[in-house]
């Protein structure tokens, strides 16, 4: 279990709902109606990914490949293909705007979450108080980044795609040797959308198993049903991308949320978690009540009188199950009827002796 701000994330506790924002906003404005949307929707928080795209991308003109709507009745998808410094281009804020972000995300009471590249963007999130850092599935096996972050001694999340048990345990192993144990494990699928072969949510026990932090969710497909079942599996946490027009034509906006299914994927998160109870069985007062209307009782078939013994008696089980029950019956088997009794009259444990 980890705490991030005065949220506790683990099992036992509400799944932690992250709004992604990183790669859907197209500047500081944008990105500010979607902090909007989805502190009106219910969730707990952002996340962003700060990247210095000159440093990062050696090849500008490396090509990456995903998927955009065409026809949003139909749901066809067009391939796309375009340089990824273009891409991540698109993404990128000064040092300033961030600070602006931060701090509107604080007012509307939302964490801010980041995924990061390089150790100077790490000291960016730490002067801003970001609340997590995250890091990305491709940069599981950075180590000094993956140390950088944990020095922090913030929540640091760590993406898993295409990563073996063996990556993983080895990237956990460096964030506890500097201290941290703020640890979330991501089951997170490639692809943009995510092929359905890809995503392996079965994983997410394996990992609840084999690790002792919370495991999360990064959901690369369209709608919730990914969601929904990664929750009942046991995802303590749910990270979806949110977009003000699914139609953009870039990368990630095709699985995204639009501003009006967002409050629709929260309610429906909080609505399963009520739905999935307790692993105990549990009755409430409710239940027991219409249990009783519709289970059965000992009724006399023909009149008796006090002093007969109940298995001298003609009887026939019907509804509700409010007297003597089909169980007791056995049990009571040799008991006096200590009243007279009509044709009809459902037998009551006070009438026995």
């Amino acid at each position: 279990m980890v705490k991030i701000g005065n949220r506790l994330i683990g099992d036992k506790h509400p799944c932690y709902i992250t709004f992604e924002i990183g790669p859907t906003h197209n500047g500081l404005e944008s990105a500010k109606r979607l902090i909007k949307y989805a502190a009106d929707a219910g969730a707990d928080a952002v996340k962003f990914q700060i990247l210095d795209t000159d440093r990062l991308v050696a090849n500008k003109k490396q090509l990456f490949s995903y998927h955009v709507l065409k026809n949003r009745a139909t749901g066809e998808l067009e391939p796309v293909e375009e340089p990824l410094y273009d891409i991540l281009k698109r993404r990128a804020l000064s040092d300033s705007d961030w600070c602006i972000l931060k701090k509107y995300t604080d007012e509307l009471g939302l964490a801010f979450f980041s995924t990061v590249a390089f150790e100077e963007e790490v000291q960016l999130l730490e002067k801003i108080h970001c609340d997590s850092i995250k890091i990305a599935s491709a940069d599981v096996n950075h180590f000094p980044l993956i140390r950088r972050a944990a020095k922090t001694g913030m929540c640091i999340q760590l993406d898993t795609g295409m990563a073996s048990i063996g990556e993983i345990e080895a990237a956990v192993d460096i964030i506890l040797s500097e201290g941290n144990e703020n640890i979330i494990i991501h089951q997170c699928p490639s692809g943009y959308p995510a092929r359905l072969e890809s995503i392996n949510l079965k994983i997410i026990p394996t990992l609840k198993r084999l690790f002792p932090y919370p495991v999360a969710f990064s959901d690369h497909t369209p709608g919730c049903d990914m969601d929904i079942a990664a929750v009942a599996l046991g995802a303590n946490l749910v990270e979806k991308t949110i977009t003000e027009d699914r139609m953009t034509r870039s990368v990630e906006h095709v699985m995204s949320l639009e501003p009006d299914e967002m409050r629709s994927f929260v309610r429906t998160i909080r609505d399963l978690e009520i739905a999935l109870g307790s692993e105990r069985r549990v009755l409430h007062l409710a239940e027991k009540i219409k249990r009783n209307a519709i289970r059965r009782s000992v009724f006399i078939k023909n009149p008796v009188k006090a002093g007969t013994k109940l298995k001298d008696c003609i009887v026939d089980f019907r509804r509700p199950g409010y007297g003597v029950t089909p169980d007791q019956y056995e049990t009571f088997i040799d008991a006096i009827i200590k009243v007279d009794c009509e044709e009809g009259y459902m037998l009551s444990i006070g009438d026995l002796a």
